[in-house]
């Protein structure tokens, strides 16, 4: 049987381990509500993360996902001992006080723990979101250069038209502009990203300004193309009178010299009267487009006119040239060599300053271009020499040499 001091002791204790007990769950109170906190700051964080980019919010979401359904176990683990340990129930032992201590005291470490874990997930997250929150300031200025940029092609475009000018152009662009800045309206950021609408943005902007400058550059290219049209005309009459001149030096090399020597030549003075023919049909094209205000498609006349007036300069030259390369071998058949000479003897120069000599490989090729030099004026036999096969003997043997330069040089570059 107890006495009276055992009940004594028995009431202290009771009252320590009862109020032990409730410090304990307000501890555990505390502790839910920073746990519930943080989680429904992190859960607004991600959401706004997702709101400005949505594919890259992926990971952050999936690991918040974890982290919360974590907290809601802590949670639901915390309310469970709240039910089971009612401390405003007077008549406990001691011993039920300090189980219901020890039980807050788990819960509270639990939810502390948990809370701890999604607080260190926001600290990683800050920093993006940092750098999003402060790349949504450049949005709405980029957004209003996007749609300013738009306007101010529309009337340049309308500008253009009213002026009588073929605007399909600059219009195309214009409406290319318009299609990308619909679609960034109607993905929005959730759908291209932030950087990805900043991008968008600035596409349309950079194609609006493309098209304001298109439209604003027609009536300097309807004038650039009126003179254009004067002077490519009287180009072609300035090579259709060399025909003339074409075709005597035909004559001049059909009748002095060997087939050989003009065989490639055959048909020129045709070839120029036909491109000549060519380019006036497409100055013919040309005005017309002009006439329809038809700037580019008559732009693109010209520079087809201008195609064919200087193959045909080309080909003219061809023939003029030959003749005067031809007139020069036969009046000194060893003028050409000497600067071949030249050409040989400085690879041989260059060679032979390598360390330990002339690489055999290099020398070998040398050797034999000294070989065909000599045997080249070989060539020039019979009453009428192919003169022409000898220029080519002997600029390639100079190409040959320059080859063998080159490599040296290469060699010399790759040692050093």
């Amino acid at each position: 049987m107890r006495g009276p001091g055992d009940q004594r002791r028995r009431g202290g204790r009771g009252a320590q381990a009862a109020a032990e007990a409730v410090e304990a769950r307000e501890a555990a109170a505390a502790a839910f509500y920073d746990m519930d906190q943080a989680q429904k700051y992190i859960d607004g964080r991600v959401t706004v993360f997702e709101d400005l980019d949505a594919r890259a919010a992926e990971p952050a979401r999936r690991e918040f996902t974890r982290l919360a359904e974590a907290a809601d176990a802590a949670s639901v683990a915390y309310i469970s001992v709240l039910d089971a340990h009612d401390l405003d129930d007077r008549d406990r032992s001691p011993a039920e006080y300090d189980a219901a201590r020890r039980a807050f005291v788990a819960s509270t470490e639990r939810l502390r723990k948990t809370a701890g874990d999604l607080n260190g997930f926001a600290e990683r997250l800050a920093p993006q979101m940092a750098r999003l929150e402060s790349a949504l300031d450049q949005l709405p200025p980029r957004l209003t250069a996007a749609r300013e940029a738009v306007a101010a092609a529309d009337a340049a475009v309308t500008a253009a038209r009213a002026a009588g000018m073929d605007a399909a152009d600059p219009e195309e662009e214009l409406d290319r502009a318009r299609r990308v800045l619909a679609q960034l309206g109607s993905q929005g950021l959730g759908g291209l990203g932030l950087d990805g609408a900043i991008r968008k943005a600035d596409e349309v902007r950079e194609i609006a300004e493309g098209a304001r400058e298109a439209a604003a550059e027609l009536p300097r290219q309807a004038q650039k193309v009126r003179d254009s049209l004067s002077s490519v005309r009287t180009r072609a009459d300035a090579v259709a009178n060399r025909a003339g001149a074409v075709r005597e030096a035909m004559r001049v090399l059909v009748r002095g010299y060997s087939q050989a020597c003009w065989q490639d030549l055959k048909g020129a003075p045709e070839s120029v009267e036909a491109a000549v023919t060519r380019a006036r049909e497409r100055l013919n094209e040309a005005s017309a487009h002009a006439g329809r205000a038809e700037w580019k498609r008559a732009q693109q006349a010209l520079t087809a006119a201008r195609t064919e007036l200087n193959a045909a300069d080309r080909r003219a030259g061809q023939v003029t040239g030959r003749v005067e390369e031809l007139r020069a071998v036969a009046e000194d058949p060893e003028g050409p060599v000497e600067g071949v000479r030249f050409a040989v003897r400085d690879a041989q120069r260059l060679a032979m300053a390598q360390p330990g000599g002339a690489p055999p490989q290099h020398a070998r090729v040398l050797d034999s271009l000294v070989e065909r030099l000599e045997r080249a004026p070989r060539r020039l036999t019979g009453a009428h020499p192919d003169y022409w096969a000898y220029l080519q003997e002997l600029e390639s043997i100079r190409r040959a040499a320059g080859d063998v330069v080159a490599r040296i040089r290469s060699e010399r570059a790759q040692q050093g």
